[in-house]
């Protein structure tokens, strides 16, 4: 009988006090380089915003109508579209600095794509073709010579 109480009160003040039985950690002192140290620090490097993720997306996304659809991409209507987004075409090309995430995202879609090819295809000339209701012209039928790009 003893014992359950001496355990009730241990457990009760416990919860009672929880502040008290944690103390604050401190945090290591940090130890100062050796004077004579041959290491020296490289400046720091400006850092470089990414692409947003829907830019990333949409660009794999185009390249994926483009391979499994065949269509003609319209380089400058491309651009300007990368334009809207801050992105420039050499961030999102195979060989930029996000070439990498933007295979593997079109990868991905072109694998669902060709699952089922005529109605992604479809879709795609839909929102992006011709007559598109995101924009007209982005991707051409296959066959078409895209138009001049527009002198800056």
């Amino acid at each position: 009988m003893t014992a359950r109480l001496l355990l009730a009160a241990a457990l009760v003040g416990g919860l009672l006090s929880p502040a008290a039985a944690q103390e604050p950690a401190t945090p290591p002192a940090a130890t100062p380089p050796a004077q004579g140290s041959t290491q020296d620090a490289a400046p720091p490097r400006p850092i470089r915003n990414a692409p947003s993720p829907r830019a990333l997306e949409f660009a794999a996304y185009i390249f994926s109508a483009v391979n499994v659809c065949g269509y003609v991409l319209s380089t400058s209507e491309f651009e300007a579209l990368l334009a809207k987004q801050n992105t420039k075409p050499e961030d999102v090309s195979p060989r930029g600095p996000f070439g990498n995430r933007v295979m593997g995202i079109f990868t991905l879609m072109s694998n669902q794509m060709n699952l089922n090819r005529e109605q992604a295809c479809l879709a795609v000339a839909g929102e992006y073709g011709p007559e598109g209701s995101v924009t007209k012209n982005l991707l051409l039928p296959p066959g078409t010579t895209p138009p001049e790009a527009k002198p800056k």
